[in-house]
């Protein structure tokens, strides 16, 4: 037990480690080959973030068997509940404590076209990729993958297309294999790509070795064990930067870079996991997208009605989340 637990703690480290190189790599590819700033920002950094679940979920359903196969269902849909509570909810939380700090007010300035635009998109991807759950014919669940893929494509383009669209803009640091160089040639960034993804497949399948072995030893699901681990250890890192944005008043930035990795968390790695598994989704599994929808739905319904969107009602994202484990160790037991 003791050592699937370090193995798990070094395996995610790995990981973590593995998706800032290939990040950081790509994005010096982009700049290379001249993308522009939307490209970079939106949609490779995006990539990068998502990676480790993404990278998590298809070694899963490589190696097969049922306990892998629910920990890389787990890695799929514990993104979209984790960033649509936990991460709604350390912003929500940043912006009352920095107006308590007196550096700003609790009146958040958020673009609602914008964010309105994920939400809705993110409400159509993930309702549709659970629907996959429901068609018995397997040839309608890969097309439904299939329109999950193109559904994101136009997300995408409608992104680049919209000249309000959030952007990343953070200054580009040094390639970590050629830091140095201030401009580093393309067999260095390639090299480091390479790597990264290297690294990240043989930390994901020690992250299955350790959570499959744990969730044995402790008499739980490896799904629940991996909604529950996987996007907390590899995501809500990720998404703490929204707090600087926060600080500084750039609330459209922090709920955007959210949202935007929402959309592709609940349609591109969904797609991988009807594409490669039966896609059955059990009641632990269901119960993680209905909270998901329920905690984007507030966010949503308020800037619709409202026309303002409020930081107490982003803190209801952490009440939701702690539901999950009420609801599902209630069935277990």
């Amino acid at each position: 037990m003791l050592f699937s637990i370090i193995l798990l703690v070094v395996s995610l480290g790995g990981i973590l480690v593995a998706a800032e190189l290939f990040t950081n790599g790509i994005e010096w590819f982009g700049r290379r080959l001249r993308l522009g700033e939307g490209a970079v920002g939106s949609v490779l950094a995006a990539v990068g973030t998502a990676l480790p679940e993404t990278t998590i979920a298809i070694v899963a359903v490589i190696i097969g068997g049922k306990a892998h196969t629910e920990a890389g269902i787990g890695a799929i849909l514990g993104a979209p509940m984790m960033l649509s509570t936990l991460a709604m909810f350390v912003t929500g939380a940043a912006v009352i404590v920095f107006a308590r700090l007196g550096v700003r007010s609790t009146t958040m300035v958020v673009d609602h076209r914008v964010l309105g635009r994920d939400l809705r998109s993110f409400f159509l991807v993930y309702l549709v990729a659970m629907m996959a759950a429901f068609v018995p014919a397997r040839a309608g669940r890969i097309a439904i993958g299939i329109f999950l893929l193109g559904a994101y494509a136009l997300y995408v383009r409608r992104t680049f297309m919209d000249g309000s669209a959030v952007s990343h803009g953070q200054e580009l640091g040094p390639l970590h294999f050629h830091r140095k160089a201030p401009e580093p040639r393309l067999p260095a960034i390639a090299v480091q790509v390479l790597a990264a993804l290297g690294l990240m497949v043989l930390g994901a399948k020690a992250f299955l070795v350790g959570v499959t072995t744990i969730a044995a030893t402790v008499g739980i699901s490896p799904l629940v064990l991996s909604v529950v681990i996987t996007p907390i250890a590899t995501e809500l890192p990720e998404k703490f930067n929204s707090i600087t944005w926060v600080r500084r008043k750039k609330d459209t930035l922090a709920l955007g870079n959210i949202s935007g990795a929402l959309v592709f968390q609940s349609s591109v790695t969904p797609a991988i996991g009807i594409f490669f598994t039966a896609w059955r989704l059990e009641r632990e599994a269901l119960a993680s997208i209905v909270i998901a929808v329920v905690a984007a739905s507030i966010a949503w319904a308020e800037m619709t009605w409202r026309k303002r969107l409020s930081p107490y009602s982003l803190l209801i994202g952490g009440l939701l989340y702690a539901l999950y484990p009420i609801y599902v160790f209630g069935i277990l037991h």
